[in-house]
């Protein structure tokens, strides 16, 4: 073993005695370095000799000529060894085709999508020197940031375009890295926006630790609702403060895969074409944080939050409320995120009231296909002049089978249809077995009151029923 401070990386070596037979049929693809020992016995160098072997097998990263007896090359060959190691070239390059390979073009565009940070397809100097600062610690000085461009502007027409780096110019500088055999600039680049070994973004980067306790829920902090507002903003390229079919596709494409479904469009809020407005996209940001915290925190991960806002994880943005025990006793919350559970039989009317809150209309409910059919719906209310989130959650109306997170909110709606004679008997059902005894507030709503009202067929009238099982509120809806 030798010992890291005596290495260039400084990273500790073993050495094993393999034989050639292990190696030829070792089933992974590890780095191999071809070398030539005694080179103290022989007056030529055999290297024209090794060299085609090593251009025909892309497992071997490098040749090299040594003598262990004057001590020839030794340190420049575990040099090579720790290099192939820790930089390797396989997943790069492909020697043969003399370009990089799929997986590395890929990491690479969306780093370059990443650091775009105005979206107009061009890294400026400002762009340049972020990135710079952000993989190496290090500003470019404007003479060396404008020599990379003149290198690019030779040998590309398109590398360089409003003084700036494209895609194709920064893609090149990295083959080039890489055939000068600078592939540890490369993987330093690759690995500081969350990449791992075999190109694909690290555990470790898309999920941080976060520590959340019982009866506390998560919510953006400040710093990621200003992140995620100049994500919209870099895509809305007609400022129209709503996010086209196009936009949105731009958006998410530094993601592996497209993270909003048709649903979201009736979860939110939309203008008249149906596209999310910049309210409505907040308002889905701040519901998946709500709902489901580490998908949250993966979708920061592709968007490159910890990178852009210089944070030490994703994590950081994201706030553990205190827990809503402590909230209750102390009459008093900071919270900004309120969800309502909705309960109701079925067509009593509780998706009405969800499209209601988002300001969808009856006509436009009806055009909803009921696999884009939303079981959500949130936007933003005021409390005492405060900015809030309230989410209402249409649960299924399995009266036997309501589960934790289904009786799990702040506030719970009950909704009835003053037509049907049999809704209420549901909505009185739920209260009695599930939220007379509890602290819960509820509110009872009256749906479809534009209808003729019929008796609901139950002991006591809804009114009645409101006045003896205080407290509730009790609320019409047309």
């Amino acid at each position: 073993t030798i010992p890291a401070d005596v290495t260039p990386e400084r990273v500790p070596t073993h050495i094993v005695d393999y034989s050639v037979l292990c190696l030829c049929f070792f089933p992974s693809r590890v780095p191999l370095i071809l070398v030539g020992n005694k080179s103290d016995l022989v007056e030529h160098s055999s290297m024209e000799t090794i060299l085609p072997i090593m251009n025909q097998y892309s497992e071997i990263e490098t040749c090299v000529e040594c003598s262990a007896k004057n001590l020839k090359n030794i340190s420049e060959l575990f040099y090579y060894a720790q290099k192939a190691v820790l930089h390797p070239t396989g997943p790069l390059y492909c020697p043969e085709k003399k370009a990089m390979k799929s997986l590395c073009v890929k990491a690479l565009t969306r780093i370059f999508k990443v650091s775009d940070l105005d979206n107009d397809g061009i890294l400026n100097d400002n762009e340049l020197n972020f990135f710079q600062r952000t993989c190496f610690n290090t500003p470019l000085e404007p003479q060396a940031l404008e020599d990379v461009k003149n290198v690019v502007r030779k040998n590309l027409t398109d590398g360089v375009c409003d003084n700036g780096l494209s895609l194709k110019g920064f893609l090149f500088l990295h083959t080039l890295f890489i055939q000068r055999g600078r592939h540890e600039t490369t993987w330093t680049v690759l690995r500081r926006f969350g990449y791992d070994d075999d190109l694909e973004l690290n555990q470790d980067y898309l999920f941080p630790p976060l520590k959340i306790p019982p009866d506390c829920t998560t919510e953006l902090n400040h710093n990621a609702y200003l992140f995620l507002q100049s994500v919209f903003d870099k895509h809305d390229k007609d400022r129209d403060c709503a996010l086209s079919p196009e936009e949105l596709a731009d958006l998410f494409d530094v993601f592996p895969y497209m993270p909003w479904g048709p649903d979201v469009n009736n979860t939110v809020c939309t203008n008249e074409q149906g596209w999310i407005t910049y309210q409505g996209y907040l308002s889905q940001w701040t519901l998946t944080t709500y709902l489901d915290v580490q998908r949250c925190l993966e979708y920061l991960g592709y968007l490159g939050y910890s990178i852009i806002a210089e944070q030490e994880s994703h994590a950081a943005g994201i706030t553990v409320t205190r827990a809503k025990k402590i909230d209750l006793q102390k009459k008093q919350t900071q919270r900004s995120v309120f969800r309502c559970n909705v309960f109701g039989d079925i067509g009593s009317g509780k998706s009405g009231f969800l499209q209601a809150f988002l300001g969808s209309n009856l006509m436009r409910q009806k055009t909803v296909k009921e696999e884009h059919k939303s079981y959500y719906a949130i936007s933003t209310t005021y409390v005492y002049g405060q900015e809030k989130y309230l989410l209402l959650h249409e649960v299924f109306p399995d009266f036997d089978y309501l589960s934790d997170a289904d009786l799990a909110c702040d506030i719970v709606c009950l909704v009835y249809d003053v037509s049907n004679p049999y809704s209420f008997e549901y909505c009185a059902k739920v209260f009695k077995q599930y939220f007379m005894d509890s602290k819960t507030p509820c509110m009872m709503i009256a749906a479809k009151s534009d209808l003729p009202e019929v008796k609901q067929m139950y002991g006591c009238s809804p009114l009645d029923f409101v006045f003896t099982s205080p407290p509730q509120i009790y609320g019409e809806l047309s």
